[in-house]
């Protein structure tokens, strides 16, 4: 029998919703399975590429995840569980276990400002030091754990070695304005790299699947990440994982017109929350990108994204994180349990 030492329980429910008419999200989870062979778009929710690498990374060190067991939970109601998705997950929510919730769920606290009145709900992951910084007045600093989703470095391998026969993948991911942001931003920046005869494919978010982003990560020598704010942002740290150094516009704060229900001014967030000097260049607007560019094009030789990807985002290291902070909501016996020193071996 497995021990419970070596059990995480895991919760998942993806995005879901009616798009045109009422219970039309039903027809939709038949209709998925054949819709998906015909295309070559994204096929998986962020919701769902965070749940599957949390499982993975759990599993990768030698975890028992179980998914959606309902009925284990209820036999071991002192277990701790994991809830993770949309928060769908949480309405009419049964289960008497403790609960780390997160990743994902809510974009604000301000949505759900009394979560934490629930006894059974004990802590929350939060993906970036500026989500912490929003989370945590409202749901308190120590129920708040700061994680990553662990980048697969296998499944992303070194491509700085390929041909290339690209200077930059430009990828879209500008979510709100997009028309007016394709004048003022997009079309000026891939005006400037035509005049300095600097090649370009343009990428759209969701437009693309694994092996169209990875194919054209290999033809390219640096990309350009255009998106108003992530909370961890897979697709640029899976290019900084391919040797793939990034140029990215980050305006610093968050612009979910959410924020307008909670504050008097935009707070201030990343497109690119995890990143270092290691990894590329950053620019605010269209009159620091010329300047950037030129930084950019100058060091572009010299980046070393992968090596900050090894060092900071790994698969490893989130397990770790996930398995403290889940472990860390069983009642204490004061006994050395098989956990701790499977999270010794973690830091060793």
């Amino acid at each position: 029998m497995q021990s419970l030492d070596r059990t995480v329980l895991l919760f998942f429910k993806d995005f879901e919703a009616d798009k045109f008419l009422p219970g039309d999200r039903y027809l939709k989870r038949v209709l998925r399975p054949l819709y998906e062979r015909l295309h070559t778009r994204q096929k998986i929710t962020g919701f769902g590429m965070s749940f599957q690498l949390l499982k993975r990374a759990l599993e990768g060190e030698g975890f028992d995840v179980r998914v959606n067991d309902y009925g284990f939970a209820k036999r071991h109601p002192e277990h701790p569980v994991g809830v993770v998705g949309f928060p769908l997950i949480l309405d009419n929510w049964a289960l008497p276990n403790p609960a780390l919730l997160g990743p994902s769920l809510y974009d604000h606290p301000g949505l759900r400002p009394n979560l934490f009145d629930d006894p059974r709900f004990r802590k929350y992951l939060v993906l970036a030091e500026w989500t912490f910084s929003m989370f945590a007045p409202t749901y308190g600093a120590d129920r708040c754990v700061p994680w990553f989703a662990g980048i697969d470095t296998a499944r992303w391998p070194d491509l700085s070695a390929r041909t290339k026969s690209v200077d930059f993948l430009i990828y879209d991911k500008i979510r709100w304005d997009q028309d007016a942001y394709q004048g003022s931003l997009i079309d000026p920046i891939r005006e400037e790299l035509s005049t300095r005869g600097l090649s370009y494919e343009v990428m759209r978010y969701k437009q693309h699947d694994h092996k169209t982003y990875q194919d054209a990560l290999a033809r390219s020598r640096g990309m350009i990440f255009l998106c108003e704010h992530e909370t961890q942002g897979l697709a640029y740290q899976e290019a900084m994982a391919s040797g793939v150094p990034v140029l990215a516009w980050d305006r610093e704060y968050w612009a979910d017109p959410l924020w307008k229900r909670f504050h008097r001014a935009a707070p201030a967030a990343s497109s690119v929350p995890f990143f270092s000097t290691q990894c590329g260049e950053r620019f605010a607007s269209l009159a620091e990108f010329i300047p950037r560019l030129s930084a950019f094009m100058d060091r572009r030789g010299s980046y070393r994204p992968r090596a900050y990807v090894l060092e900071n985002l790994s698969m490893q290291a989130s397990a770790k994180i996930y398995a403290q902070a889940y472990f860390s909501l069983r009642n204490s016996t004061g006994q050395r349990s098989d956990v701790t020193t499977r999270l010794e071996r973690l830091d060793g």
